[in-house]
């Protein structure tokens, strides 16, 4: 009888044992069998998840715009007063809506190549008005002139043109002509070959930003979606590479597998730079677990501070020999015309840099950037990209309309968001097919590995026990 419950409780302990060794062998094969099956799907190849979502993507993207309304501009003009500005918006548009076109794949490098054609579609519902409403902004030609044209005679002609056509240092201009331009009264008086239409986003419908070519993953999971080459902007190939201007992908997705370590670098093309993205936090959304990386301050940090930025400070006087934060100076990406681009605000910024405005109001959690990244897959999930756009002006003594300044301004015109999060039925989708399962497979890993010790200690105590009164 003695025998036969020993024989039992030792049969348990070995159950146990077998569950707890399978539980422990169904950690590595079923993260194995996991790492296959993301290394698969993620690829950019015809039949994938990624290659579907990547060229027409399902979640709505929305750029939303506020513009800041010049309160004063007779003031600013004559007496080179502060700038008081009133931030007006949201305005809120479709973008992203497009699907990618001329797409090739390279079997022998591995890569993909594509267009992704730009459109817009106004929102009203999303806007706190129409695309007629009226601004007072920063007369955009009039502001570059002297930046262009340094040389003091072709300044005396611009003059006569920007005083014939009655252009001042700011005008007013409805929303659908700042953003995706207007024929300027100033540049059209000029007698030669130059082009006379302006917008802060002009050429932007029917037009892509040029072709990518990026690494599908096919061979190295690693390298997926990573930007290989770009021809877009002309000028880009002629910026130092020590800028880093080419880094990453486009910021839809990243390569799989992602730790809180990693730094994640995107590209955007129309301000011609990457920026990078650290781990922030964990977050759930509609019940994926995803990391939020944010963009840190240091990426609008001094050259001082931060080398990659040395690119982007090319006006030594305004920036006080390269000591300055918070703005990037882009014109090498805008045909030479003084656009800086800066957070929000002008947020994390020197106190110099905004002392000539009135009206900003930065803030942490309105004003930065942020990505939702789900780990195991590499998918950008949500994400909330801000950048205002600014402009340089200076006094320019022979040009009447700024020739009162005595002082020079970084003039904010607009800032956006651009935002995107997955839908409903794409999370649901997503829920079902990779983190429900994942789940699944670790707790059935995480069971049998329990229930196994568990046992084996219960059983073993047991004989231990029935053994020590068998002596006794």
């Amino acid at each position: 009888m003695v025998c036969d419950r020993n024989c039992g409780l030792i049969t348990g302990a070995v159950i146990g044992a077998v569950l707890a060794v399978l539980g422990g062998i169904l950690i590595p094969v079923g993260d194995m069998l996991i790492e296959k099956k993301v290394k698969k799907e993620v690829v950019l190849e015809e039949g994938t998840i990624a290659f579907k979502n990547w060229v027409e993507t399902g979640t709505e993207v929305y750029r939303q715009f506020w513009i800041f309304d010049v309160q004063n501009p007779e003031e600013v003009a004559v007496n080179s007063s502060k700038i008081k500005v009133k931030q007006r918006g949201p305005y809120t548009y479709r973008v992203r809506y497009l699907a990618k076109k001329n797409i090739v794949q390279d079997p022998k490098t591995h890569t993909v190549s594509f267009l992704q054609p730009k459109g817009a579609i106004f929102e009203p519902s999303l806007s706190v008005g129409t695309e007629n409403d009226t601004f007072t902004v920063l007369n955009l030609a009039v502001a570059a002139a002297p930046h262009l044209y340094p040389n003091a005679f072709i300044q005396l002609i611009l003059n006569v043109f920007i005083k014939r056509s009655k252009s001042s240092m700011f005008q007013k201009r409805t929303l659908k002509e700042l953003l995706w331009g207007y024929t300027d009264p100033f540049l059209n008086l000029i007698p030669y070959s130059t082009p006379t239409t302006v917008g802060m986003f002009y050429p932007h419908h029917n037009t892509s930003d040029g072709v990518y070519k990026v690494f599908s993953g096919k061979n190295d999971a690693s390298k997926v979606a990573i930007i290989d080459s770009y021809k877009g902007k002309k000028n880009l190939p002629y910026w130092p590479s020590y800028c880093g201007m080419i880094n990453g992908t486009d910021g839809a997705s990243f390569p799989p597998f992602i730790e809180k370590t990693r730094v994640l670098q995107f590209f955007v093309s129309e301000i011609c730079r990457s920026f990078y993205a650290v781990f922030g936090a964990e977050v759930n959304l509609k019940g994926i677990p995803v990391y939020r990386f944010i963009l840190p301050s240091m990426t609008f940090a001094s050259p001082l501070q931060n080398p990659e930025n040395r690119c982007f400070c090319t006006e030594k006087i305004i920036s006080k020999n390269c000591t300055l934060y918070g703005v990037l100076d882009i014109s090498k990406c805008k045909e030479g015309k003084p656009v800086y681009i800066s957070l929000p605000h002008f947020l994390h910024a020197s106190p110099e840099i905004a002392e000539t405005i009135e009206g900003l109001n930065p803030n942490q959690e309105e004003h930065s950037t942020y990505l939702d990244v789900e780990p195991i897959t590499g998918f950008t999930l949500r994400f909330a990209q801000r950048l205002q756009i600014n402009l340089l002006v200076k006094p320019a003594r022979i040009i009447e309309a700024l020739k009162n300044l005595k002082q020079n301004y970084i003039v904010p015109v607009l800032w956006l968001n651009e935002t995107g999060t997955i839908n409903d039925e794409k999370a649901e989708m997503f829920r079902k097919q990779v983190t429900e399962k994942i789940n699944l497979l670790g707790l059935v890993e995480m069971i049998l590995l329990s229930v196994g010790v568990v046992m084996f200690i219960a059983f073993m105590i047991s004989y231990c026990t029935c053994r020590s009164k068998k002596v006794n």
